[in-house]
């Protein structure tokens, strides 16, 4: 991986009430990302954040997320650790059922499509099926989910094209990426606002 400045992304959801920054900082044996989230969902309004590191692949390593709810309650921590082979654990104990999982996919976040579209690699039309660590919020009950990813252009210096599919909920939306496979549009969920 090479080395290069840190990112800066700001998300807002589609429809309703909030704002994610980013915080990516890359070096060569990996990257580091650092997540604030202020997001209305249903009645509750949350402030979470979150750290996630990964290897020089693009394995997400460890991944920490708090979420708070209004008024200062807290409302849960999921500490989620991998060995970049698919073997993890949540909160210090193993969970076998995740096993074979590489990228964590959290509900509130398109920065996490971002981690199987680099660590993959595809080539122009090609697919890839894939598990992920699926992270609900607020409940943080961490799940295997199976997606699919298809590149529909590859990434480059304007950014790329790809098509996401939820499998585990039959979901599908074309992503626009940046020249980083930041998502800069994610229909009806998630739209960047700086930079833009």
């Amino acid at each position: 991986m090479n080395e290069a400045a840190p990112r800066n992304v700001y998300w807002r959801p589609w429809d309703e009430p909030g704002l994610e920054h980013l915080h990516v900082t890359y070096a060569a044996d990996g990257i580091h990302a650092l997540g604030l989230i202020l997001r209305k969902l249903g009645t509750a309004h949350l402030r979470c954040r979150y750290e996630l590191t990964t290897d020089a692949k693009w394995r997400t390593r460890k991944l920490s997320f708090a979420v708070m709810e209004s008024g200062e309650t807290a409302a849960g921590r999921l500490v989620l650790e991998s060995d970049g082979e698919g073997n993890w654990r949540a909160n210090g104990e193993p969970q076998p059922d995740l096993a074979g999982c590489l990228d964590p996919d959290i509900q509130i976040t398109p920065f996490t499509n971002t981690l199987p579209i680099r660590r993959l690699d595809l080539d122009p039309s090609a697919s890839a099926d894939i598990q992920v660590v699926y992270v609900p919020v607020p409940e943080l009950t961490p799940r295997l989910a199976e997606q699919r990813y298809t590149c529909l252009e590859g990434l480059g210096r304007n950014g790329g094209r790809y098509r996401y599919e939820g499998l585990f909920r039959d979901f599908t939306a074309d992503l626009p990426v940046d020249a980083d496979a930041m998502v800069t549009d994610y229909p009806e969920t998630f739209r960047r606002v700086w930079p833009i």
